[in-house]
């Protein structure tokens, strides 16, 4: 099976997700992973399963990655597998800051996995699990403990589907 893995990524956090992601999913599939905007114009010929990151921001994608979901051709992930996850704060971390409008806006508007997944899926794609979550623990990092793991095992899951 061939598999790209595309991200962005502003403080490292995503792309150390992707990375892991990749790691889990090489143990039986051939994985390129590449940073959003610097994938070559045939970055999709022969992929079998497509895996997109971002960082939630305000509530949605990087600018980048939906820059590049809007320009993806409608059709062109026809049969292929997507699967999309993002990096986040955790409900509880949230809940911790405090913040009556920051937990009333993450209930509403969520993070960015679920609208990129929905956006794979309208491009013709076939969600291979649900939208994943990686938890940091501030803004810029670092990721909270464990997550580089679940990462591993999620890309192994992904795999194995």
């Amino acid at each position: 099976m061939k598999a790209l893995v595309i991200y962005d990524s502003f403080f490292g956090n995503t792309e150390k997700i992707a990375r892991a992601v990749a790691e889990g999913l090489a143990q039986s599939a051939e994985v390129s992973v590449v940073r959003v905007g610097e994938q070559p114009a045939d970055h999709l010929s022969g992929v079998e399963l497509l895996v997109v990151g971002s960082p939630t921001r305000g509530f949605s994608a990087s600018p980048l990655l939906k820059d590049y979901l809007k320009k993806l051709p409608k059709g062109s992930l026809q049969g292929v597998r997507v699967a999309a996850f993002d990096t986040r704060f955790s409900e509880q971390r949230i809940k911790e800051f405090n913040n009556a409008l920051l937990t009333f806006l993450s209930s509403i508007f969520g993070f960015a996995a679920k609208s990129m997944a929905k956006k794979l899926a309208g491009k013709g794609g076939i969600p291979a699990c649900e939208p994943e979550g990686f938890n940091v623990r501030e803004s810029e990092g670092p990721l909270e403990d464990g997550e580089l793991e679940r990462a591993i095992g999620w890309g192994k899951k992904l795999a194995e589907r």
